[in-house]
This record gives structure tokens, C-alpha cells and sequence, in this order.
């Protein structure tokens, strides 16, 4: 591939310092990489008002970008043979063994439930198909998230000071019931977080520790972890009031992210640096290769992570409203092409707290952007995102 022509990546910065010239985000970072042309670019600051810029290593909160991280982590347990798709997770997991399930999965909490048809398996936990989280479609408030919220499961945006530590969590987890059987329906978040259990107990060594063991030394991700080991590079997060409309600092520098948490949320708990993110995304477009040579995954499990596991076509309603986008283990997959944007085969997912990835294997392709600002729900993307995407595919020569 030739990269990006000269004009158009010029665009790309000029688009990305408007948003933060029109307030729309405090600042942003991002990096766009075809083969080896890499353009990068930062504009605003860390927190409003605060002279420290953005720089290309500041430290954002990535919040679900952290879900293919995890997914990477499971697979190399797989590969190792101490976790098996097909395998229920009762021995690891005995507080999701002998569920029971809601008949009506959007009706009350303490509603009429009937036993589980069979047990919950590694498969249903990596495509989140465990019968647990939220449902995108369902009307809100959902039952199921207001209960896991005052047992303080972290059902809402990532608060990682709140939920207790792992056994504990499991344990809270295990009082309420399923939505729906194992494997019958796509919710979102709870099964990242129930993954990072399962790897943890199945390595024999905490998630976060495992994580930097396996996945964060071998690819030289420095900057990524639970919390920011370097707080003067990590910036204020923002949200909009929903009842005023107004900007507020929804977690601070010395906030949340500031010291390790107990529970390491497998869903939303990181944060991470433009250039520990390139890494991982070349390291899956090199098919599990490191710069080195060796394998951090093999050829097979980037394959199966990056193939759409909820029916290859279809797509899933429950991830977007046309049909474009399926679901791997924890990256969205694109089914068929949406406007300028990635063609089928490429994958990737965002954070509601600001950012984006994505790579796109014909192009040989890595976008990443990271922001300041949450977003407001989880569709459709703030407008700095879409015209990141717009403008990084505008500006491919090839």
C-alpha cells in the first residue's frame, strides 16, 4: 500500500483541531497507519483550562477498548489448552453453574425463571452470549442494570474504585438471574468482565498481572494497565450533564484511574497511549506475529477472533440497525462495507469514554483515536469519530 496522500492527510488534522476549536472535545489524539506511512496528530489540552497539551503519549482511558485486550489474553489460555471453548465454565466459574434463567428477559428482575437448558460455556463468555448484560435494544431503565448497579457490578460507565474484588463480584453476580439461556442472545459488557475472572482463575495469577505478563511485555505496551502509573500524562474525562446539558468532569486526574482498583474490569478498566494501542493492532494484523518473529497468538485464533462468531452474513441487530456489523471474541467485525468507511473483514470497537480503534486487513490498516469527552450513548459515535474514520479512508491513496 502507498499510504496517504499529502492534501488529504493535512484534511485529517485540520478536521480533528476543529472539534477541539468548537469545544466539542478538551483534546484528542490520533494515529492512522498504512503498512508503514503513520501519521499522527494531537490538539487540546488534558483538562480544560490546564496548560498541559495532549501529546502523542498521553494517557487516555479507553474504558471498552479494553474488551479485544482481554479477548487476546483468553486466547492464549486456549491455545495453552488450560481454557476450552466448548468446555462449560462451572469448574472455574461454580457461581455461574446451575443457573436460572427469567422467562420474560425484559421483564422484572425477581420475575418467574425457569432452570438453564445447559451450562454456560467459554464460547457463550467470549461472544457474550452468557445470557448476562445489556441489551441495545431493549427499552431503559433494564432491570438487570439497575440491580447489578446496587450491588456495585459496574453496570454503568467504568468506575473502578466501586465493584469489590473478583470473588466478591462473582459472588454478587451469582444472585441474580439470567436474561436469557446460554447462547441464545448478544448482551453487551457483563460477559468482558466475567471473562477476565475466568482468565484469572484458569492462569492461576490476577488478570491485570497476567495481562502484563503475556500481552503488555511482549508487545512493549508500556503505558497500559488498570491505572496510570504516570498521572501527569493522564487528562480529566468529561459527560454531559443529561438533565442541564451542561460539561462536567465526570473522573479526574487524580480520580479513579489514579491507584490500582480491586476489581481489574475486564469490560472497561484500561487506560493506554496511541502508541501501546498501534502495537496491539499491528501485532493482529501481523496475524498474532511480534516484531521479533515469534507468536504472541497463533495465525487460527486471530482468524477466530476477527470472524464474525454470531452467524457470518447477518450480521446482528443487536450491534448495529443495518446489519453491517457482527461480533468476533470482543471486537465488532465488519460483515459488508458502511459508507467510506472499513470494508467486510475489518474489525475493531470504541470506548465510550472517548475513543476508537480499528484495522482493516486489505488496507493494511490501523486507525486510532482517543479523546477527553465520553460519548452520550452508544450510538450513533460523536461526530470526531466519524469524521476520524471519514477522513483517514479520504485520505488513502490506494
Amino acid at each position: 500500500m502507498s499510504g496517504f496522500e499529502s492534501n488529504r492527510r493535512r484534511r485529517l488534522a485540520g478536521v480533528m483541531a476543529r472539534h477541539v476549536e468548537h469545544g466539542d472535545v478538551g483534546g484528542v489524539a490520533w494515529l492512522a497507519a498504512c503498512g508503514g506511512d503513520i501519521e499522527t496528530g494531537t490538539a487540546g489540552f488534558l483538562t480544560r483550562g490546564a496548560p498541559a497539551p495532549v501529546e502523542r503519549d498521553s494517557i487516555f482511558r479507553i474504558s471498552s477498548m479494553t474488551k479485544p485486550i482481554v479477548a487476546v489474553a483468553a486466547l492464549i489460555l486456549v491455545e495453552e489448552c488450560r481454557l476450552r471453548l466448548e468446555d462449560p465454565v462451572d469448574e472455574l466459574l461454580p457461581e455461574l453453574a446451575g443457573r436460572r434463567v427469567l422467562v420474560s428477559g425484559r421483564g422484572a428482575i425477581d420475575g418467574a425463571t425457569v432452570p438453564a437448558r445447559r451450562s454456560i460455556t467459554v464460547h457463550d463468555v467470549l461472544t457474550f452470549r452468557l445470557g448476562l448484560g445489556m441489551d441495545f435494544e431493549a427499552p431503559w431503565p433494564q432491570p438487570l442494570l439497575e440491580a447489578m448497579g446496587r450491588l456495585e457490578l459496574g453496570a454503568g460507565p467504568p468506575e473502578p474504585q466501586v465493584p469489590p474484588a473478583p470473588d466478591e463480584w462473582m459472588h454478587r453476580l451469582s444472585t441474580l438471574p439470567l436474561l436469557y439461556q446460554p447462547g441464545e442472545r448478544w448482551l453487551y459488557n457483563t460477559g468482558a468482565d466475567v471473562l477476565g475472572v475466568l482468565i484469572a482463575r484458569a492462569a492461576g495469577q490476577p488478570l491485570d498481572a497476567f495481562l502484563a505478563d503475556r500481552v503488555f511485555g511482549p508487545l512493549g505496551m508500556v503505558d497500559t494497565g488498570f491505572f496510570a502509573r504516570d498521572p501527569g500524562r493522564l487528562g480529566s474525562c468529561y459527560t454531559v450533564d443529561p438533565g442541564s446539558g451542561e460539561r462536567r468532569v465526570y473522573d479526574p486526574p487524580a480520580g479513579q484511574w489514579a491507584k490500582p482498583p480491586a476489581f481489574p474490569s475486564g469490560g472497561g478498566g484500561l487506560v493506554s497511549t496511541l502508541d501501546d494501542l498501534h502495537a496491539f493492532g499491528r501485532m493482529l494484523l501481523a496475524r498474532g506475529r511480534l516484531p521479533g518473529g515469534s507468536w504472541l497468538l497463533a495465525p487460527a485464533s486471530v482468524d477466530a477472533m476477527t470472524t464474525d462468531q454470531l452467524g457470518v452474513g447477518r450480521g446482528s441487530p443487536a450491534l448495529d440497525a443495518d446489519g453491517t456489523q457482527g461480533w468476533g471474541y470482543g471486537v465488532g467485525v465488519q460483515v459488508r462495507r458502511r459508507g467510506l468507511g472499513p470494508a467486510a473483514g475489518s474489525y475493531g470497537w470504541a470506548g465510550g469514554m472517548g475513543s476508537s480503534w480499528g484495522n482493516d486487513p486489505a488496507k493494511d490498516f490501523v486507525g486510532i483515536v482517543l479523546t477527553t469527552d465520553m460519548f452520550a450513548g452508544p450510538s450513533p459515535p460523536p461526530a470526531i469519530i466519524q469524521d476520524f474514520w471519514t477522513s483517514a479512508y479520504a485520505a488513502m491513496e490506494d
